[in-house]
């Protein structure tokens, strides 16, 4: 049984938190844990006496932010048309993965130890293979279009909005589903 913790131990590990998503945000999973600490106004000390190590950090902050994910694939399954399912799922995650440099490093890093992170993470996968399967057995995504090939022009994709900004991932983006979705036959002259 875990103890709770003291008024001011709470406090702290919620400046924490909050000064770790701004620094995660700003400048990816790496950032600087003694800014982290600086930011938050406690020692560093404070801060590894809360998360004795940096994927215990990112495993209590990331996973409630991943779980937005969640929330994407349930409008999407409870959209009736298998494309606009997808392409809704689609647009909303790389507009997360996009403003958050954390969120990004954390579906294309690797970190073993943050175990609620590694769930959150293939729930994801579970999620998007679900809606591409789906895409496919209704006949608006190319059948050869495997989900391993998404999952790598959806991380471009997101690498070029973290570099370009919005603009440029949105355009790519339409590019990148009209690459996708199944092609209709021409009309013959």
């Amino acid at each position: 049984m875990t103890r709770p913790l003291r008024r001011d131990a709470a406090r702290n590990r919620e400046k924490l938190l909050r000064a770790a998503t701004g620094v995660f945000t700003e400048q990816g999973l790496d950032g600087s844990l003694e800014e982290i600490a600086r930011r938050a106004g406690v020692s560093i000390g404070t801060l590894y006496n809360h998360f004795p190590h940096r994927d215990a950090l990112i495993d209590a902050l990331l996973p409630p932010r991943l779980a937005a994910l969640d929330e994407f694939a349930a409008r999407a399954a409870s959209e009736p048309d298998a494309w606009t399912a997808f392409t809704g799922f689609t647009e909303a995650l790389l507009d997360q993965l996009t403003t958050d440099r954390g969120l990004l490093e954390a579906f294309t890093g690797d970190h073993p130890a943050a175990e609620q992170l590694t769930q959150a993470c293939h729930r994801g996968m579970s999620h998007l293979s679900a809606l591409l399967d789906r895409a496919r057995r209704s006949g608006a995504m190319r059948a050869d279009a495997r989900d391993e090939d998404v999952v790598n022009l959806l991380w471009a994709l997101s690498l070029l909005g973290e570099t370009a900004g919005p603009p440029a991932w949105r355009r790519c983006l339409d590019l990148v589903l009209d690459g996708l979705r199944q092609p209709h036959e021409q009309p013959t002259a």
